[in-house]
C-alpha cells in the first residue's frame, strides 16, 4: 500500500482539516508530519465547530490510528488543553493516538524567545504566531533541543535546565528577562500527562502498517508557499510543508508515496507579513473576508484576501507532484458578478510569465487577470455536482485547463456534508 498525502497549496488556511475529515473514513491511519500549535485545522459537522492544532484530523473516527510524527513540534501545555476539550466532547482521543518520541518539544522559554526576536525585527517582522515554533526548530537544527522521548530519561530535568539557561542568555541579549515560572508549572504538569499516553517509535508503526496493507493519509500543516525552502522567504514557517516533509517527518521512503491531494481556496488568503500579488485592499477584499469568515483559527487575526493566483498554484503543484485538486470555499464567491483569476505576472521589464520570480514583492510584478462571469447561486444549497450552475462549472474547467490537474472535490460550505465529489474531465 501507499501513503497518500494531503497538503495546502497556498499560504495555509486552505481547509485541510475538513478534507482530512471527509477522506478519513477510507483510511486506517492519519499522521501529522510537520508544524505545531501554529496550525489550526477546522472541522464542522453535526452543527459543531472543532479546531485542532496538534492532533491529527482523523481523531473523530474511532477506527483510525492517529499519529503525531517526528517532524512535528509539540507544545505539551497546548496539547493537554486540546486533549481535554476533545474529552469534554466525548472523544476518547488517547485511545488511538500515538506520539513520536522523536517529535521536538516546545518549552515555555521558546515562546518567550519567539516574542522577543519578533519584536526586535520591528516593521520587518515575519508575522510569527508567537507559539515558539521557530525557536524550537532552530534548537532542533542546532542539535540542542529536547524531544518527547527525553521526558522518559532520569536526567530530563537537568537537560531541561541546561537548555533554559541557554535561552535565558539569548533573551538577555535582547535586553529582556526570562520569566516563565507560572508557565513552567503548567509545562511539567502537562509532561506528567504526556507520559501516560502512547509514546512510540512511530516510524516503525507507520512502516509496519504499510507492510500489512493499511491505508495511510499524511496530513500537512500551513501551506506550500510557507515552505522553508520554496516559500516566500523569509516570510515562511520553519519546516518543510511539502511532500518531501512527509517523508522526513514520518520516516516514509519516497517510493511509498501515492496520491497527493492539493487543497486550495477558490480565492486566496494570507495571514501575517509577506508578499501577496493578488491581495485586494478594497471593498472586494473585505467582502471576501466577511463572507469567508477569514479570521485565523489559531490567532484570530484577520486574513488578507485576494483573487486566486494560478502561477503560485502551478508552482506548488509542480513541487509536490499533486495528483488531485480540492477546491475549498467556492460558496464565498457567490455574490460577485465577476470573478477574476490571475493567470500570469507582468514583470518590470514588460515580460509576461507564469513562473514565480525570486521575489513576489508588489512593485516587482503585476498580476495579469482574466475575468469570468460569477454564478450568483447559493452553492451551499446544492447537494449534487450536476446541479452546480454552468458559470461555476466553467470556472472549474478554466482553472483545471491552466493547472493541468483534476479538481475532484469541491467544498460549498463549512459542514462535512457540504462537500461534492466530482469526476473531473481529463486535462
Amino acid at each position: 500500500m501507499a501513503v497518500d498525502i494531503l497538503l495546502g497549496l497556498q499560504w495555509g488556511d486552505e481547509g485541510k482539516g475538513k478534507i482530512v475529515d471527509v477522506l478519513a473514513p477510507t483510511y486506517d491511519m492519519v499522521a501529522r508530519f510537520q508544524g505545531g500549535p501554529n496550525a489550526g485545522h477546522t472541522l464542522e459537522f453535526e452543527g459543531t465547530k472543532h479546531v485542532l492544532h496538534q492532533i491529527p484530523s482523523g481523531i473523530f473516527h474511532p477506527h483510525i490510528q492517529n499519529v503525531i510524527g517526528n517532524g512535528v513540534v509539540l507544545d505539551p501545555i497546548v496539547f493537554q488543553i486540546e486533549m481535554q476539550k476533545l474529552q469534554d466532547r466525548g472523544v476518547d482521543a488517547a485511545k488511538n493516538l500515538f506520539i513520536s518520541k522523536k517529535a521536538a518539544l516546545i518549552l515555555p522559554s521558546h515562546k518567550v524567545l519567539d516574542r522577543v526576536s519578533e519584536e526586535a525585527l520591528g516593521s520587518g517582522k515575519i508575522g510569527s504566531t508567537l507559539k515558539g515554533i521557530g525557536p524550537t526548530y532552530q534548537d532542533k537544527i542546532g542539535r540542542v533541543g529536547l524531544r518527547v522521548g527525553d521526558i522518559l530519561a532520569p536526567d530530563f530535568k537537568d537537560r531541561y535546565n541546561k537548555l533554559v539557561d541557554r535561552h535565558r542568555k539569548m533573551v538577555e541579549f535582547y535586553g529582556q528577562t526570562l520569566e516563565i515560572a507560572e508557565q513552567e508549572q503548567q509545562f511539567f504538569a502537562a509532561l506528567e500527562y504526556l507520559r501516560t499516553l502512547k509514546l512510540a517509535d512511530t516510524e516503525y508503526l507507520i512502516n509496519e502498517a504499510l507492510q500489512s496493507g493499511k491505508r495511510i493519509l499524511a496530513e500537512g500543516a500551513q501551506g506550500s508557499l510557507l515552505d522553508i525552502d520554496f516559500g516566500t522567504y523569509p516570510f515562511v514557517t520553519s519546516s518543510t510543508t511539502m511532500v518531501a516533509g512527509a517523508c522526513t517527518g514520518l520516516g516514509v521512503a519516497p517510493k511509498y508515496i501515492g496520491e497527493v491531494y492539493g487543497i486550495f481556496k477558490a480565492y486566496c488568503t494570507r495571514v501575517g507579513s509577506g508578499p501577496f500579488p493578488t491581495e485586494l485592499l478594497n471593498e472586494e477584499g473585505e467582502a471576501i473576508r466577511q463572507a469567508g469568515r477569514e479570521f485565523g483559527s489559531t490567532t484570530g487575526r484577520p486574513r488578507r484576501c485576494g483573487w486566486v493566483d494560478l502561477p503560485t498554484l502551478k508552482y506548488s503543484i509542480m513541487l509536490n507532484g499533486v495528483t488531485q485538486l480540492n477546491m475549498m470555499k467556492a460558496d464565498v464567491l457567490t455574490d460577485f458578478d465577476t470573478i477574476k483569476v490571475c493567470t500570469h505576472y507582468r514583470l518590470p521589464n514588460g515580460d509576461i510569465t507564469d513562473q514565480l520570480p525570486h521575489s513576489l514583492e508588489a512593485g516587482e510584478l503585476e498580476p495579469v487577470y482574466e475575468e469570468l462571469p460569477g454564478w450568483r447561486v447559493d452553492l451551499n444549497k446544492i447537494d449534487l455536482v450536476d446541479e452546480l450552475p454552468e458559470a461555476f462549472k466553467n470556472y472549474l474547467s478554466f482553472i483545471e485547463s491552466h493547472l493541468h490537474a483534476p479538481i475532484t472535490i469541491v467544498s460549498v460550505g463549512p459542514d462535512r456534508k457540504s462537500t461534492l465529489k466530482r469526476e473531473a474531465e481529463k486535462v
